[in-house]
């Protein structure tokens, strides 16, 4: 049996700390799965998980992933799963768009996006710990300590804005409790403030872009957007399931997300 070299070196540093039970453990693991896939497989758990399952101590972990073995770590993030249809329709999509507009014309189109932000502030469970005296019992904290509450229907507000190289528009906000259909988005968003908004920067010189929600793809917003703009990206042609080609989606919410909920807010 051929041993992988990462796993060569946690079998020797077992070795050396005498840890013979766990030496011929990850032997076993090696012989009856293979080294590579336990390699693979062990090396995704986090720093944490691996002593829990191992028996090995937490500081021994972390000298073999950082020192021995040189490792370094990536936490995965979600990603949206295409299908392959997915994958056919955006590199379809992604090569219509690369002919009708070469690396001029980029500069000139209007990225545009909707998200709705809530009063109820996001945290991440990993970080948010309570610490309490050595030998305290859960039932002797307060539940209000312990528990995170969060209110079932929770205060909203959807804003839109459109991006591109030659600037930024304001925020559009929608008026609350309005719900966007294709009615408001043709006589409100577009009319009123999309369009005014990106012609006062850019003039007549401007491509507008726009995802394929219901709303966006409708007959009579592609009629209004062929009337009203210069250019436009139309549903045919923007790639489906395709976030990562829109500046908002993937850089610009997330960085007014940090913003707005910097600190709590109070309504």
């Amino acid at each position: 049996m051929k041993i992988a070299d990462e796993d060569a070196v946690l079998i020797k540093n077992l070795y050396l700390s005498k840890d013979w039970a766990h030496v011929s453990c990850w032997m076993n693991f090696l012989t009856k799965v293979g080294n590579w896939e336990v390699s693979t497989a062990f090396w995704r758990k986090s720093a944490r998980r691996v002593p829990r399952e191992t028996g090995i101590h937490y500081s021994s972990v972390h000298r073999i992933i950082h020192c021995d073995l040189q490792l370094k770590c990536f936490k995965r993030r979600r990603a949206q799963q295409l299908s392959e249809a997915n994958r056919v329709a955006r590199l379809t999509g992604c090569k219509q768009l690369l002919k009708r507009y070469d690396d001029s014309a980029v500069d000139f189109i209007w990225f545009t996006e909707e998200k709705v932000f809530t009063t109820e502030p996001l945290f991440t469970s990993q970080n948010d710990r309570v610490y309490v005296p050595v030998g305290t019992k859960k039932r002797f904290i307060q539940p209000s300590c312990l528990l995170r509450t969060r209110s079932t229907f929770s205060k909203a507000v959807m804003v839109s804005v459109t991006v591109s190289k030659m600037g930024v528009t304001e925020l559009m906000f929608v008026d609350p409790g309005v719900k966007v259909n294709g009615q408001y988005y043709r006589n409100v968003l577009l009319p009123q403030q999309m369009i005014p908004a990106i012609k006062q920067v850019a003039g007549d010189t401007c491509v507008f872009q726009q995802d394929s929600a219901p709303a966006h793809r409708a007959r009579d917003t592609i009629q209004l957007l062929q009337r009203e703009t210069p250019d436009f990206i139309g549903p045919d042609l923007w790639p489906p399931n395709s976030p990562d080609l829109n500046p908002i989606d993937y850089k610009i919410w997330d960085v007014m997300q940090q913003l707005v909920y910097e600190s709590r807010i109070n309504m």
